[in-house]
């Protein structure tokens, strides 16, 4: 007889949790490296709480009533709550905060897709520091902790959470039409993406650019690119992404970034600089962040803020798949990790 588990869930046997502990454990190490300690915080919050910090995401939490009939979620990141921490326990501190976690998340997706409602999140919140040294600081960390998980060949995308806001904005694109090219973009789906500016109301030129500006990815040339393309509407999201990199080449890991202007996230609360990390071994987004310089203000402490968060079980099957590259490249042939072929 079987029971079944809800989907998007998954159990985890002996094997796989002890390499899943010394990813974490390598993952931390790195982070208290550059000064980050280690929070925790409930794994359920007030659903006000979460709505405070964003409006888009809190809705998609799993939501239920405590005793007292007060409304509660699970928390769908570590950002938030880190938010709401540092005004609780924080009020008269001096900034700036470094605080990182590895704790479980949830989320309402659609498990078809291959998405996880329950998974492991592993990241930094540097909570007072701001652009452009403060992005370049949380890169440097993100860079290190890829390292430590073997990772050297995984890409750190650099793009910015307003420009392409910007450009619509620029070309009087609002309401539905703005809110469904923003959802397509942050999914990713630029076929999507295409279909609906086709049927928008815009000279051709003005189509071109909003299909080319999400397609410019390399080095920090292909700012000037984006600026010519969308012209004052991106002036000020290149101008911040140009200081960003020259704050990365002055830490040594610009080689590390490769600007990516069709990156958006999914969660309300990114200003500015925006972060997503790939590995070409899998092909799967293994992580992301950002800047957030107005969340913190939300929970009456106004500070600029930046992080990211990595998705650990992504990250392992990642370091199996490079595991399995680099021994086929040595010609060892099948490579065992940890026990399973």
């Amino acid at each position: 007889m079987t029971h079944p588990i809800p989907p998007g869930t998954r159990d985890i046997l002996p094997d796989e949790m002890r390499e899943l502990r010394r990813l974490s454990l390598g993952l931390i190490d790195a982070f208290e490296r550059f000064g980050y300690g280690e929070v925790a915080t409930p794994t359920i919050e007030y659903e006000e709480v979460l709505a405070r910090g964003d409006e888009r995401g809190a809705p998609v939490a799993y939501r239920f009533f405590d005793e007292a009939g007060e409304l509660l979620g699970l928390r769908s990141d570590m950002t938030i709550p880190i938010a709401r921490l540092i005004a609780n326990r924080y009020a008269a501190a001096e900034p700036p905060f470094r605080l990182c976690y590895l704790a479980r998340a949830y989320r309402a997706v659609r498990p078809q897709r291959g998405q996880m409602r329950e998974f492991t999140q592993a990241g930094v919140e540097l909570v007072g520091a701001s652009a452009p040294d403060g992005t370049a600081e949380v890169v440097e960390v993100l860079a290190a902790a890829l390292d430590a998980a073997g990772l050297t060949r995984a890409v750190i995308g650099i793009g910015d959470a307003d420009l392409y806001r910007q450009l619509l904005d620029g070309l009087g694109i609002a309401g539905e039409e703005r809110d469904g090219l923003l959802d397509s973009l942050a999914m990713h789906d630029h076929v999507g993406l295409e279909a609906q500016v086709t049927r928008l109301d815009l000279d051709p030129r003005r189509r071109e650019t909003l299909l080319a500006v999400p397609t410019l990815r390399g080095g920090p040339e292909v700012l000037e690119r984006a600026r010519r393309l969308g012209g004052p509407a991106t002036e000020r999201a290149v101008g911040r992404l140009s200081e960003t990199f020259e704050a990365l080449r002055a830490r040594g890991i610009a080689d590390r970034v490769s600007v990516d202007l069709g990156l958006l996230r999914d969660l309300g609360y990114y200003t500015g600089a925006i972060l997503e990390v790939y590995d070409p071994a899998l092909g799967h987004v293994l992580g992301g962040g950002g800047r957030y310089d107005e969340l913190m203000s939300r929970f009456g402490r106004p500070l600029p803020a930046a992080g990211f968060a990595l998705h650990l079980e992504r990250l392992h099957v990642a370091q199996a798949e490079e595991d399995r590259l680099g021994a086929e490249a040595a010609g060892r042939g099948p490579h065992t990790v940890g026990g399973r072929a």
